[in-house]
């Protein structure tokens, strides 16, 4: 068991102006209570242990091979801050290229900004089927998952197809995501093959292996993918200085719907845009090692605008910022918008491994997702303030990142902000200790005047290790042990070793003065 450390009383401060983000950004419960629900899921917890630990070790091998790895990931850092850095520049150059090579481009503020755009495009461009209702068909996308756009659209009486094959198994399972890379990997073999018999009145008998998974959602999706006008993606770059969009995926199920229907509504994030084409040498290095342990990826689509006889003839891109401004805003988080979505802080993160990633409410699970949901929406906003305890601070995350993002020392911050805007310095017992720690180690004569009472400790408890405490002190030992106390202080240690050395080179003075 671990104990996360969290105060437990809110405060009313709420000082922020700038909105923060909306949709499926927001945890509901406190993580700590929520992830103690997941830590009783056997199956769950062997299933991510199994998966993360493969992805793992294929990124180790193939990073490996790269003798400036160090140095790419620099790059990629340096990139994404300059972008950072003049991002509104770096947009209305995007708009004005995009616009000129027939592209159209909408502002969406929020999340529902965001979805009446999409819907508004679907209906001008999707028919009405003969069961009352309109069809698209969807490439896997982040940023449609944080607003919520599946949820929204069924109520507009439009259906939404998940093409990529783990977001297939998702919908079909009525499930959430819970991995930026592999949305279903809480799921096995067998769990998915009950899914696919019960909800695809096409798969007909099945077996779990995963070639005949494969080729029963390729049968049932094929239809959809040539007869469906109206396609949503995402996007992993935007290209400044072309108007340029890209895609990289695995399956060959985004290139379809990028290129097969006669529309198609893209929604991305205002940060994934890079300056030019030469800095994608970085990131299409970066990302795939990152991601799957791959040293490309298999299917790398990029469109700019419309090409008459080609393709898609009507293009749009919803650009959202949906809390992504207020991130930016913090100068201490906003590095956090470098992220890339490759995953491979989750895959490291001994918390993720164990909790899965539904346990962060949110579509961004894992290290990245403890740092971006709060940042997005506000510390203040529902449990999101639970968010960046999820964490032991190891900073395997950091060592992995490719571009970067110092998630341990932005978690930290984080902390810091939740303990202003939600705590009061004495709403609970954890807290009043931490106050009173602060106000004694914030004086070196009160912490020495503390440190004066060590003796006496050391002899009591015979200078053993401390494996229970009572009280308050008991919920730290009842999962950890307190080393045995020494009967000095290193400020007492130090004064002595000093003053033991003044007084050997006093005596080798006087010695001298004697000879002489």
């Amino acid at each position: 068991m671990t104990f996360l450390g969290m105060p437990l009383l809110r405060s009313t401060r709420h000082d922020h102006e700038i909105p923060g983000g909306q949709g499926n950004i927001v945890e509901d419960e406190s993580f700590a209570k929520v992830s103690h629900q997941h830590l009783s899921n056997q199956q769950l917890r062997d299933n991510i242990g199994h998966a993360t630990a493969s992805i793992r070790d294929k990124r180790s091998e193939v990073v490996a091979e790269l003798d400036d790895w160090e140095a790419l990931r620099e790059a990629g850092s340096r990139a994404k801050n300059q972008v950072m850095e003049n991002l509104p520049e770096y947009l209305a150059q995007f708009e004005e290229k995009f616009t000129a090579a027939g592209g159209i481009i909408h502002w969406a503020r929020d999340a529902d900004e965001a979805n009446a755009i999409v819907t508004e495009l679907v209906e001008a461009n999707a028919p009405v089927l003969e069961n009352g209702r309109r069809e698209v068909i969807k490439v896997k996308s982040m940023a449609t998952q944080e607003i919520g756009l599946n949820e929204h659209l069924e109520t507009q009486d439009i259906d939404a197809f998940e093409t990529d094959l783990a977001e297939l198994i998702v919908q079909l399972g009525d499930d959430k995501p819970s991995h930026i890379l592999v949305p279903a990997i809480h799921r096995n073999r067998d769990e998915i093959r009950e899914i696919f018999m019960e909800k695809m009145p096409d798969a007909g008998e099945l077996t779990n292996e995963p070639a005949v998974l494969a080729e029963a959602a390729r049968r049932h999706l094929r239809h959809k993918f040539l007869t469906t006008k109206v396609a949503i993606s995402g996007a992993n770059f935007g290209i400044a200085d072309t108007g340029t969009l890209g895609v990289v995926e695995s399956e060959g199920n985004g290139r379809m719907c990028l290129t097969l229907p006669e529309t198609l509504i893209t929604v991305m994030g205002i940060e994934k845009l890079l300056p030019s084409f030469d800095d994608l040498e970085v990131f299409l290095q970066l990302l795939p090692r990152s991601s799957t342990g791959e040293r490309m990826n298999p299917y790398t689509s990029f469109w700019t605008g419309k090409t008459p006889g080609d393709g898609p003839q009507n293009v749009h891109l919803v650009l959202l910022d949906n809390g992504r401004t207020r991130a930016l805003a913090d100068e201490h988080g906003r590095t956090a918008l470098n992220c890339i979505r490759c995953s491979a802080c989750m895959n490291v993160c001994p918390i993720y491994e164990r909790t899965g990633g539904h346990a962060y409410g949110s579509t961004y699970p894992g290290p990245i997702g403890a740092i971006l949901s709060p940042l997005m929406t506000g510390i203040e906003v529902e449990e999101n303030g639970s968010l960046p305890y999820a964490s032991s601070l190891c900073g395997a995350c950091y060592d992995v990142c490719p571009v970067k993002i110092n998630i341990p020392e932005i978690l930290v911050h984080l902390r810091n902000e939740d303990v202003k805007a939600n705590h009061s310095p004495v709403s609970s017992q954890l807290d009043t200790a931490l106050t009173g720690a602060s106000w004694m180690m914030g004086d070196g004569k009160r912490m020495a005047a503390a440190e004066s009472g060590l003796p006496l400790a050391h002899k009591v408890t015979g200078g053993n290790q401390i494996n229970s405490l009572p009280g308050i002190a008991g919920a730290w030992t009842s999962s950890r042990d307190i080393p045995g106390l020494p009967e000095k202080s290193f400020r007492a240690m130090w004064a002595e070793d000093e003053a033991r050395s003044e007084e050997e080179v006093r005596a080798e003075e006087e010695e001298e003065d004697d000879e002489k």
